[in-house]
């Protein structure tokens, strides 16, 4: 019996000296993303969390918020092979996913070769998602959920870890599709970037505009995430973290809501997924900010950027002025 309180006593220092060891990295990192990144400190800390716990990110923004340069430097920060995808409404599935070729040898022997697309990469920038056809933006389905792609009836593993990050210009919609609820579902977090305030937007001008510019240099390796996520996934949340997850989604849904504004103006409401992605964001943000364990002002920190895309308003609030903005609000008056 002593042995065995003994062993669990080893295992749960050795733990907690993980979560020090991670927390450290991933403050290093934070730290250097914000050297050349100015004014956006909120955007690097939900991108970080959404790395850590493993998904994927929308990013609703205007053009030159500095989209680009922050998935490169996260990339070479966190030691990722990082590729970029403009979505046009020409781009093809194919040219997302790679196709297969025809190849001849010198002895005149035919077989199909297959050439890898860019979705073969560990951070993937897929920007402005929504100006591609339906069919070309369901070709990241699979790649999203499953990790791996399947071309010509063959599947092909996709990089570990695997994330992509999509943006979206929320003001001009002219030639654009809208994304389905199945994909919306898959991003764990959409995160809205705005302008940078005075000061940023000095401390940016000053740094970007002399001779040299800041450049990312790497902190951790792909396999150090791996490991950090492996690590988030096993850090205990209490009870009334649990319940605070179930009370806010299960009431943003209009069949099992409490609240009579969410019945009258949802269509509908966050599925599951928006429970796990909850539950695994708010460790990521417990050990991002020092903590052992999340708390229930995680889960209030987090509701609106992955409960947002996974809510649809009906006709009637609409034409009423309700915003998502407004019931997410009331959402989190009820688990305070």
């Amino acid at each position: 019996m002593q042995t065995k309180n003994k062993t669990s006593k080893t295992q749960k220092s050795k733990e907690l000296k993980d979560i020090e060891n991670l927390n450290k990295n991933i403050s290093n990192v934070r730290e250097h993303v914000k050297e050349i990144i100015f004014g956006q400190d909120e955007v690097v800390d939900k991108i970080i969390i959404s790395l850590l716990s493993g998904g994927h990110m929308l990013l609703v923004g205007l053009p030159g918020l500095a989209k680009t340069r922050l998935v490169r430097s996260l990339g070479t920060i966190m030691g990722l092979t990082r590729k970029r995808i403009q979505f046009t409404p020409d781009l093809m599935p194919t040219d997302i996913l790679g196709t297969e070729i025809l190849d001849e040898s010198s002895k005149g022997k035919r077989s199909f070769r297959f050439i890898e697309g860019p979705v073969f990469s560990q951070f993937l920038l897929a920007d402005e998602i929504n100006r591609a056809s339906p069919r070309t933006q369901s070709a990241l389905l699979q790649a999203m959920q499953e990790q791996r792609v399947t071309v010509a009836g063959t599947n092909y593993n996709l990089p570990k870890p695997f994330h992509v990050l999509a943006t979206q210009n929320p003001i001009e919609q002219e030639g654009t599709y809208t994304l389905p609820e199945a994909q919306l579902d898959r991003f764990l977090m959409q995160i809205n970037i705005t302008y940078p305030d005075k000061d940023a937007e000095k401390q940016m001008l000053i740094a970007t505009t002399g001779i040299k510019d800041n450049e990312p240099k790497k902190i951790i390796s792909s396999n150090n995430l791996i490991q950090a996520q492996n690590l988030i996934r096993s850090i205990p949340v209490g009870e009334k973290v649990i319940e605070a997850i179930l009370n806010i989604v299960r009431n943003a849904r209009p069949d099992t809501s409490s609240l009579k504004i969410i019945k009258n103006s949802l269509a509908w409401g966050p599925g599951p997924r928006a429970s796990q992605a909850l539950m695994t964001a708010s460790r990521a943000r417990a050990v991002l900010n020092g903590r052992l364990s999340p708390s229930v002002d995680d889960v209030i920190n987090l509701a609106e950027p992955i409960l947002k895309h996974r809510m649809n308003l009906n006709y009637s609030a609409k034409a009423d002025g309700i915003t998502l903005n407004n019931l997410i609000k009331e959402l989190i008056k009820t688990i305070k």
